[in-house]
């Protein structure tokens, strides 16, 4: 791992070179242990694919003390890791989402599943059966970035994006999968609706429900379970 200084009051660290699941757990270890040891000092900590950007107060800490203090830390993440590897993989929260599967909602779904010569239930199988890790969020408040899908389901995102995407849709671009927190122009393949609330302002700091580093487990429910929780058409 690598410590650089990048402005008068910020440093990135680069973890990594390559998407991955366990490269994202050691991000979330770095995270939780910078953010113990810094303190107050820390204004922000911006988790990204293969690096995290660390903003910190220059009223409380001075740029060489925050390269030493990072690197000290970033070797002995980098130290354990390799002792660690079930551990990391575990880190983070375990979230479930409900979805609703089904061409009603689930724009692509049909011909997703037309072009992989796969059923529906062969697809929403294969989409539910692992955890994702939150690899990334950005686009809109809320959008996670997860993966990776199953071999099976990458798709390539559309030639030409909708212009609404409905709130709660849940999509395969490339590799990756997510969920829509609100109604958006889009280009991803949208298989299904989750009734889960992605962003919520009234949840302060933790507006946002997925962090990077969190696990996610889709689960397949009924339109009438959908429409219980709070789901909506359109």
């Amino acid at each position: 791992m690598k410590v650089s200084s990048v402005s008068e009051n910020a440093c990135l660290i680069q973890v990594g070179d390559q998407i991955s699941e366990s490269l994202t757990a050691v991000i979330a270890k770095l995270s939780s242990a910078i953010e113990e040891i810094l303190g107050d000092a820390l204004i922000d900590l911006i988790p990204s694919y293969t690096t995290l950007l660390c903003i910190y107060d220059l009223n409380k800490v001075d740029d060489l003390w925050m390269l030493k203090t990072l690197r000290q830390i970033t070797q002995e993440v980098g130290t354990n890791q390799n002792h660690e590897v079930n551990t990391l993989e575990s880190l983070g929260r375990l979230i479930e989402l409900p979805v609703w599967y089904d061409p009603e909602v689930g724009y692509d779904l049909e011909e997703m599943a037309s072009d992989k010569q796969m059923s529906h239930a062969e697809l929403i199988q294969l989409h539910t059966a692992k955890e994702y890790r939150v690899f990334a969020s950005g686009f809109m408040p809320g959008f996670a970035y997860m993966g990776s899908v199953n071999a099976a389901l990458a798709t390539p995102r559309q030639k030409t994006p909708r212009k609404a995407v409905a709130a709660g849709s849940v999509g395969i671009a490339d590799t990756q999968t997510s969920v829509y927190p609100a109604q958006s122009p889009g280009g991803w393949n949208i298989i299904g609706r989750s009734p889960t609330r992605l962003f919520d302002i009234s949840r302060g700091d933790k507006a946002a429900l997925l962090q990077v580093g969190d696990r996610v487990r889709f689960l397949s429910i009924d339109k009438a379970t959908f429409l219980e929780l709070g789901g909506q058409l359109g």
